[in-house]
């Protein structure tokens, strides 16, 4: 089993940046594909962005793409999420998430982190 901890959430203005850390435990994270999925208010999880284990592979929810960049570095067991141009639309709870393979369902994930919050104010 692997554990997920995401970290870097928080606060911002409308345009700014953040970057979120997933660090993972137990096991290797080159194991798995991983991905970042949010949950706004009122809404159902929704993915964002994935990539493959070698992190040659990625891709986007086209809402996010051109401002989000999944990224990893296995040798630290850590995956992240660089946020920029952010807006309030932007404003969920976000997770990490670990599979054999990117999917875009969050049904189809087994391990979760706990969330962290992002919120943007306009």
């Amino acid at each position: 089993q692997v554990q997920l901890v995401e970290s870097g959430g928080g606060l911002v203005q409308a345009g700014g940046s953040l970057r979120l850390s997933c660090s993972a435990s137990g096991r290797t994270l080159s194991d798995y594909a991983m991905a970042w999925f949010r949950r706004a208010p009122g809404k159902e999880r929704e993915f964002v962005a994935g990539i493959g284990r070698s992190g040659r592979s990625t891709n986007y929810a086209d809402s996010v793409k051109g401002r989000f960049t999944i990224s990893r570095d296995n040798a630290k067991n850590t995956v992240y999420l660089q946020m920029t141009s952010l807006k309030s639309e932007d404003t969920a709870v976000y997770y990490c998430a670990a599979a054999p393979v990117v999917f875009l369902r969050a049904d189809q994930y087994n391990y979760w982190g706990q969330g962290t919050q992002v919120t943007v104010s306009s």
